[in-house]
């Protein structure tokens, strides 16, 4: 391909809520320039608004490859993954795609920037997955916990996002360190450590926080719900919209104030029963009922109540628009209501 290549932000996984999201946004604040990657064909109006898109596997290196060598990348949103619950069942599939498919773009967004002498952006959304409480009474006592500790995830996908994580921090800090031509900081790497994501617009499925966006879904549209937690499960939550404002928001935040590579992000916690309650105010004769499945519970039982995201609040100004009430008032119920009135 002759001639001077196009500059372009790379977004993996274009295909979920969140690349929807984050394209969408991207482009409303001015982006045109975007280049989309999923494993399926994108929809016509997401298609609409990306400079070229691409279908295929994010494990398939010379698909990778020839992105890279297409255009000059500048910025990538690596969003392509497996997610907790369908992990479980092919834990080795997903280490492959968590794993392989971040390793892969790492490596080549790396040499490009050893190439280019243009550091690359490598933005990765992690996961509250990442975390491992040893026991209930620890999860308790221990309350709002910060990235550094209770690292021992006990899912495949947490193990993924975690290593995944080090893996970000590795090609940013350390990469090649014994080669004598290596290059200091080649890669300028931020990460967020999403809670449970609650959208609007989408019913979710493959992840393990799914309770609470599920038992709204049903209730909106009259269904009865068997919650497969129990009552007095309590983890994390945000808006889908404060996610993505918060991805991006880390992307373009001042480098010289970054303390760290990975940053937590939260903003309400109710427990399952309060989320129910909720519920029933918002949606009256919501037929909700607590099954809690064994397996699925201790998953959601070794993440914590809450996190600590004091420095992403401090270093880049995160400041979710939405606290549980507003989250219900002025964003689930309205936009759910509308959408099943139109179903």
């Amino acid at each position: 391909m002759g001639g001077r290549r196009n500059s372009a932000v790379l977004i993996t996984g274009a295909g979920g809520e969140v690349g929807h999201g984050l394209i969408r946004a991207l482009r409303e604040r001015g982006r045109e320039d975007i280049v989309a990657l999923d494993i399926r064909k994108l929809d016509r109006g997401i298609r609409d608004l990306c400079m070229e898109t691409f279908v295929g596997d994010i494990c398939d290196h010379a698909l990778t490859g020839r992105l890279l060598a297409t255009f000059e990348i500048t910025e990538i949103f690596h969003l392509a993954a497996l997610l907790s619950t369908r992990a479980e069942f092919t834990p080795e599939t997903a280490h492959d795609v968590n794993v392989g498919g971040t390793l892969s773009l790492l490596q080549l967004a790396a040499e490009q920037s050893r190439s280019h002498g243009n550091r690359v952006r490598f933005v990765l959304p992690s996961s509250i997955a990442a975390y491992g409480m040893p026991d209930l009474e620890t999860k308790r006592r221990a309350g709002r916990v910060t990235e550094d500790e209770y690292l021992q995830p006990t899912t495949m996908y947490g193990c993924n996002k975690l290593y995944c994580e080090h893996l970000g921090r590795y090609y940013a800090r350390h990469y090649r360190q014994l080669a004598q031509d290596r290059i200091d900081d080649i890669l300028d790497f931020r990460c967020v450590r999403y809670p449970g994501l609650i959208s609007a617009d989408t019913v979710p499925s493959g992840g393990t926080s799914d309770f609470g966006p599920e038992m709204i879904h049903a209730a909106a549209q009259g269904e009865p719900y068997a919650c497969f937690v129990r009552p007095d499960t309590r983890i994390p939550f945000m808006t889908m919209p404060d996610a993505i404002d918060a991805l991006i928001a880390l992307a373009h935040a001042d480098e010289s104030k970054l303390t760290r590579h990975v940053y937590n992000l939260g903003a309400f916690n109710p427990s399952a029963g309060e989320f129910a309650e909720i519920v029933t105010e918002a949606f009256p004769g919501a037929e909700i009922t607590f099954e809690p499945d064994k397996q699925r519970q201790a998953i959601v039982d070794s993440w914590p109540e809450d996190v600590d995201d004091s420095a992403a609040r401090r270093d880049w100004g995160y400041a979710p628009r939405h606290d549980l009430e507003t989250a219900f008032s002025e964003y689930l119920v309205p936009r759910i209501r509308a959408r099943y009135a139109d179903a």
